[in-house]
């Protein structure tokens, strides 16, 4: 049962940062570039919440 919980807890939280990632690098190129950049940018946020959703120490290491 606990293992259940820390996998459901796991792919909650890669959800939420890689749609998080995706869609403020999105929106940022939106906004900055047009479609384009929006693209572009959405797939660097895809890139980038890959690496923190993998690692949440690593979040946590560039909060102040």
């Amino acid at each position: 049962m606990r293992k259940a919980f820390v996998i459901a807890v796991r792919c909650i939280w890669v959800f939420s940062v890689v749609v998080t990632g995706i869609a403020f690098g999105a929106l940022y190129g939106w906004e900055q570039h047009g479609l384009v950049g929006a693209i572009a940018l959405g797939f660097v946020g895809l890139v980038v919440s890959a690496f923190i959703a993998s690692s949440p120490a690593l979040l946590l290491q560039f909060l102040p």
